[in-house]
């Protein structure tokens, strides 16, 4: 036989309370507000009998215990309606935040949904629609941001006469680069996306403008990442913290510019890097701190310029490089406090120079580097000392 004391069972999948039968509570509610009542009123009859006590003691009129009374009840139930207030203002709030969330996840899923469409057009709303999300929804930015790399490490197909070919893809990777570039402009800002991390690890690149980019924090990998033509810029850039890491990219057209850069801390990472054309340009940055390395890297073709830079501080490694052709230019650059050091590099081919560079309270190192005949190294004011012939 089932109690009719018993409060329901819970209901799985439901969120309604667990609560006692109506028929039950509300006249235990009756009996508990009649007893208070009771008490309240003879309370309030023993304090005004108090308050009235003298030498000749007098009865207290019913009317003022009665009246007591109601003003006890009255506050106490204006407490219990605020309470409640309360109570259905927060359910009220929560009610709110979960239609937010379910807006919030309809929105996602739609411009997931663009993003996918074959029509260009609709794939470029796509990109405003997830830029604009992240923008609104705060605890979810991150994930935004990884659906818009994660577009860019989509296979990408830049010759017109291949099959894999998509007309107006250019455009919409461009266009996902820029908004990047917008949200890294100024970390104050509340809708910064700077010291977020962005991967565009194994992505292609036949350009994109990141120009003035503040990289204060996070992790930004271009890892065995192509860069096969058009124009990549990071002019204007700073680096103060976090890594921006290129470990086995492939630069083998177009031009990389970190013209007029500052590197104040943090790490570029080019290591493992092969480099068979295009060219590279730090002409012009100013390294304070941090660390740029090509470490391991191939250097079988196009160009890396380093001319007019000004190294105060901070480290340029090139270390176990090979040289195999292309051309490395310190042209006219200043060291006077850095260390930049080609220890065990291979120079088989090729052009280095330290034209025209000048050097104070800095460390430039060849330490068992080996120079070949073809190679073409102009020491500038570097003697080149620790450097083994073959």
């Amino acid at each position: 036989m089932t109690n009719p004391f018993q409060r329901r069972p819970n209901q799985d999948g439901r969120h309604t309370p667990n609560l006692w039968p109506v028929w039950v509570v509300a006249p235990g509610a009756l009996l508990l507000v009649a007893l208070a009542a009771y008490g309240l009123y003879l309370g309030a009859e023993v304090l005004l009998a108090t308050e009235s006590t003298g030498k000749t003691t007098k009865p207290v009129p019913v009317q003022d215990v009665i009246k007591t009374t109601v003003t006890v009840l009255t506050l106490t139930g204006a407490v219990l309606a605020a309470l409640y207030a309360y109570r259905k203002q927060l359910l009220d709030e929560g009610t709110s935040h979960r239609a937010d969330a379910t807006q919030l996840t309809e929105r996602y899923t739609k411009a997931a949904e663009q993003l996918g469409h074959d029509q260009a057009a609709v794939r470029l709303a796509g990109v405003y629609a997830m830029a604009r999300l992240a923008d609104d929804w705060p605890e979810q930015r991150q994930v935004c941001v990884d659906v818009l790399c994660a577009y860019l490490r989509m296979p990408y197909e830049t010759d017109i006469n291949e099959p894999g070919f998509r007309h107006g893809e250019r455009e919409v990777r461009l266009t996902i680069i820029r908004i990047i570039r917008n949200h890294l402009q100024d970390p104050s800002e509340p809708t910064t996306w700077c010291g977020r991390d962005l991967d565009f690890t194994g992505a292609t690149f036949d350009g994109g403008d990141f120009s003035g980019s503040t990289f204060a924090g996070g992790h930004v990998s271009f890892s065995g990442s192509t860069f096969s033509g058009g124009e990549v810029f990071f002019s204007g850039c700073t680096f103060s913290g976090g890594q921006v890491t290129f470990k086995g990219s492939t630069f083998s057209g177009g031009m990389i510019y970190f013209a007029a850069s500052t590197f104040s801390g943090g790490s570029v990472f080019l290591i493992d890097s092969t480099f068979s054309g295009g060219e590279v340009f730090f002409s012009g940055c100013t390294f304070s701190g941090g660390q740029v390395t090509f470490r391991l890297s191939t250097l079988s073709g196009g160009k890396i310029d380093f001319g007019t830079a000004l190294f105060s501080g901070g480290r340029i490694l090139f270390g176990g490089t090979l040289f195999s052709g292309g051309k490395v230019s310190f042209a006219r650059a200043k060291f006077s406090g850095s260390d930049v050091s080609f220890v065990r590099a291979r120079f088989s081919d090729g052009q280095v120079t330290f034209r025209n560079a000048r050097l104070s309270s800095s460390r430039v190192s060849f330490m068992e580097s080996r120079v070949g005949v073809a190679a073409d190294i102009d020491w500038g004011p570097f003697p080149p000392i620790s450097v083994n012939q073959p």
